[in-house]
């Protein structure tokens, strides 16, 4: 196997292995990462390269430093993670943050209003989760999709359960009050999608009469005695101190222009995502696998 195939064959490359997937010195490699300029990673004083990070800086560079730039604002929109609003602040990412749901996100990067949106939009017809065309973002020829990490969702309810449920079908009692997201949030098409195996329609349901925006907002209407239940991940019931029945895993990721990939907000937050403090962290949230976080999920 040549010295280009063994790099090909791996996740991380070392500096040698970068150097000859990329033909050039590697004293070229250590400018390029003083300079900032080429996406890399120190893991206990060794610098690694997530490959396909190091792919897409190559297509980057060959779409040519004359394509005009972004100017989309630092705005993080779509969909709220509880683990992703930490790591923004955390790594000092300078994201604004406007999440109100998946579909709004998806919207907003469209129209070049934001430079980052989360989401996590299931596929009715096939169960997948972020395909670009069901989103309607096939026609971004620049599209770059990273995959943050899959996350348990599941039913949230006061410690203690008073109302006993188990799972979806006890939503349908007219007893219990239930918490649910805005029509376009992936946590709503979810939920819509869970019931729709068990031949229950929301309407059937005793829904709060006014939407939840978010994963919080959700977990403190149930805490606050307004709802009994509803659908979000464990980290919002961890966060507020409620009891969690999970029922699903889905895909959590960030949709983006190519070019924004390597501006330095996107890159001090995939920095600061592959580093020990963020695992740690997801850990104790609870209800995530971040095992094949930073991986692209899809490249225009």
């Amino acid at each position: 196997m040549t010295e280009n195939e063994k790099a090909g064959a791996h996740r991380y490359l070392t500096t040698s292995e970068v150097a000859a997937y990329l033909r050039m010195k590697e004293r070229k490699v250590y400018d390029l990462v003083r300079q900032g300029l080429i996406p890399s990673t120190k893991v206990t004083g060794k610098l690694l390269f997530p490959r396909d990070s190091v792919d897409l800086w190559v297509m980057n560079h060959l779409e040519g430093d004359q394509a005009p730039r972004h100017t989309a604002p630092p705005v993080l929109a779509g969909s709220q993670d509880p683990l992703l609003d930490w790591a923004v602040r955390e790594a000092g990412a300078d994201l604004a943050f406007l999440c109100n749901g998946s579909g709004d996100g998806v919207r907003r990067l469209l129209r070049d209003e934001a430079t980052v949106a989360g989401l996590h939009v299931i596929d009715h017809a096939t169960g997948n989760f972020n395909d670009p065309a069901h989103l309607g973002l096939s026609g971004m020829r620049d599209l770059v999709i990273i995959h943050w990490a899959r996350r348990t969702q599941g039913l949230l309810v006061k410690p203690a359960n008073p109302h006993g449920i188990r799972d979806l079908a006890d939503l349908a009692s007219p007893a219990v009050r239930v918490a649910h997201r805005q029509r376009g949030a992936g946590s709503d098409a979810l939920f819509r999608s869970l019931l729709e195996h068990l031949e229950i329609t929301a309407s059937e349901l005793n829904l709060a009469p006014y939407a939840s925006l978010s994963e919080d907002d959700l977990a403190l209407s149930i805490r606050e005695g307004e709802a009994d239940t509803g659908l979000a991940v464990e980290a919002a019931a961890r966060r507020h101190g409620l009891d969690f029945i999970p029922l699903h895993q889905e895909v959590f990721d960030l949709a983006m222009r190519r070019r924004v990939y390597f501006e330095p907000q996107v890159q001090r937050l995939m920095t600061f995502a592959r580093s020990e403090r963020l695992h740690a962290r997801a850990e104790s949230m609870g209800g995530y696998d971040i095992s094949h976080l930073g991986e692209i999920r899809f490249n225009a």
